[in-house]
C-alpha cells in the first residue's frame, strides 16, 4: 500500500525540481559545486586531465606553483622495468578515464571542491634513453614542489618513479609508507643499475629518507618473495594477499594504522596489487591479487593518516583492451586525493 501523504510530500519536494536540487545541506554544497541550474559538465568534454582537475600546466614554471595546495603530476617513465614495458603510457590512459568523482562517498567528500588542486601535467625529463638522468630530474621537479608546500600526488610511470619523489618528500624528515602492491620492491641493484622498479624502497631507506618501522607492504606474493628479505631485515611490515584474506579487511587496516603511527606518510599504489582479472594492463602481473572494493575499503579505512604524497604506478594501458586498469587506477587516485585533502585541512587545523 503507497502511502499518500508521504508520496505527496515527495512530489512537492521533487515533481518539479531540477537534477541540482538538494535538500540535505551536504549534499547541497556538492550540489553546488557540480551544477549550474540543471546543467552538470559532460564527463567526455574538453581536455582530459586527472579526475577532471583544472589543467594548469604553466603552474610547473611558478616558484609556488600558482598557489596550489594539491599537484597531480604525470610521470611518463618505464626505462625502471624488468619485465613488460610500457608504463610510460600510464598518465595518458588514466587521464583519458572519465567518470571519476566528484563525490568520494565512502569519506563524504568531495575534493575538488575543498582547496586549490590541479592537474598540472608531466615532470620534464631531458632524456628518453636516461634513466638515472630521468630519475635526477624527477627528484630536481619534486624538490620544487615540496618546497613550495605543495602536496605531490603522481601518475607513473614504473614503481622506480618513487624513490626521487621520497627523496623530495623525505628530505627533511623520513616518512612512513603505506605500500599496496604485489612485489616488496626491496631487492638490491642488479645488471648495473640500482634504480630499477624492483628496488625503490630498499634504496630510499638506505638514503634515509623512508623509515622501515613506518612501512607496511600489502597484497605481496608469487615468486619474487626471495628478492624481499630486506623487508624483514629492515623492520617492514609485509601482509601477503593470502594472508590479508585471512585476516580479513578490518584486521588489515588496523595493523595498518598501528604500523604508519601519526607521523608523515606517502601512499603507494601499484596497480599490479590487482589481481589480473581486474587489471591486466600492467608489466608484471601476478595471479592471486587483491580486488579494487578490498584496495578502496583499505585506503578509506586508512583516511586519517598524515597523507603527504602518493602515487599511482605501472598502468600499462597497451596490454588491457578494456581500459579496466587505468579505471582501477583512476579510482585509486581519487580516493588519494579526497585522503589528500583530508590530511591537510587537519594539518591547518
Amino acid at each position: 500500500m503507497v502511502d499518500s501523504e508521504k508520496l505527496a510530500k515527495l512530489r512537492a519536494l521533487y515533481a518539479e525540481a531540477g537534477g541540482g536540487v538538494m535538500h540535505d545541506p551536504h549534499f547541497q554544497a556538492i550540489a553546488a559545486q557540480v551544477f549550474q541550474g540543471d546543467k552538470r559538465k559532460w564527463p567526455f568534454a574538453d581536455a582530459a586531465s586527472f579526475v577532471s582537475a583544472p589543467y594548469r600546466p604553466e603552474a610547473r614554471d611558478l616558484a609556488d606553483f600558482g598557489g596550489l595546495a594539491i599537484a597531480m603530476i604525470g610521470v611518463p617513465m618505464d626505462l625502471g622495468v624488468t619485465n613488460r614495458p610500457g608504463a610510460r603510457f600510464g598518465p595518458r590512459a588514466v587521464r583519458a578515464v572519465e567518470r571519476i568523482g566528484p563525490y568520494e562517498h565512502v569519506l563524504r567528500m568531495a575534493p575538488l571542491g575543498e582547496c586549490a588542486i590541479a592537474d598540472i601535467g608531466d615532470v620534464p625529463m631531458r632524456s628518453r634513453f636516461s634513466l638515472t638522468e630521468c630519475h635526477a630530474d624527477i627528484e630536481e621537479f619534486y624538490a620544487r614542489v615540496v618546497g613550495a608546500g605543495v602536496v605531490p600526488l603522481s601518475v607513473g610511470g614504473d614503481h622506480s618513479i618513487s624513490l626521487p619523489i621520497l627523496k623530495a618528500v623525505g628530505a627533511k624528515r623520513p616518512v612512513g609508507m603505506l605500500h599496496i602492491d604485489a612485489h616488496c620492491d626491496t631487492s638490491g641493484p642488479y645488471e648495473g643499475s640500482k634504480f630499477h622498479h624492483g628496488g625503490p624502497f630498499r634504496q630510499a631507506v638506505l638514503d634515509g629518507v623512508l623509515d622501515p618501522e613506518r612501512v607496511i607492504q600489502i597484497g605481496i606474493r608469487n615468486a619474487s618473495e626471495y628478492l624481499w628479505e630486506f623487508s624483514y631485515a629492515s623492520g617492514m611490515a609485509v601482509i601477503h594477499a593470502e594472508e590479508a584474506a585471512a585476516m580479513g579487511l578490518e584486521a588489515v587496516i588496523a595493523k595498518a594504522l598501528a604500523v604508519l603511527g601519526d607521523g608523515p606518510t606517502y601512499v603507494s599504489f601499484d596497480v599490479d596489487s590487482l589481481d589480473p582479472g581486474f587489471a591486466p594492463g600492467t608489466g608484471t602481473p601476478e595471479v592471486g591479487g587483491l580486488t579494487p572494493r578490498e584496495v578502496l575499503a583499505i585506503l578509506r579505512g586508512c583516511a586519517g593518516i598524515d597523507m603527504v604524497g602518493g602515487d599511482v604506478v605501472e598502468v600499462a594501458p597497451q596490454y588491457d583492451a578494456t581500459t579496466n586498469t587505468a579505471q582501477c587506477g583512476a579510482q585509486m587516485l581519487f580516493t588519494m586525493l579526497s585522503m589528500s585533502v583530508g590530511a591537510l585541512k587537519r594539518r591547518r587545523g
